[in-house]
């Protein structure tokens, strides 16, 4: 199974859903919880990725070059 953000995020938006068609107060408690974790997870993805490639655009001399 993939690790990107956009499996984190589909499987939010499924506990997004779940949540919603809940009847039990706690199974809804738990549906929001396991998105609010999913979603925190993409967003470390995301987060990494964009440091990676910044990081990476360093390295090649493409930014941070002084003038």
């Amino acid at each position: 199974m993939s690790t990107t953000s956009e499996y984190y995020l589909s499987r939010a938006n499924e506990n997004r859903r779940d949540a919603e068609s809940a009847t039990l107060d706690n199974v809804r408690d738990r549906c929001r919880r396991s998105e609010a974790a999913w979603r925190e997870m993409a967003d470390r993805v995301e987060r990494g990725e964009v440091m990676r490639d910044t990081l990476a655009a360093e390295k090649a001399g493409r930014i941070g070059v002084p003038a």
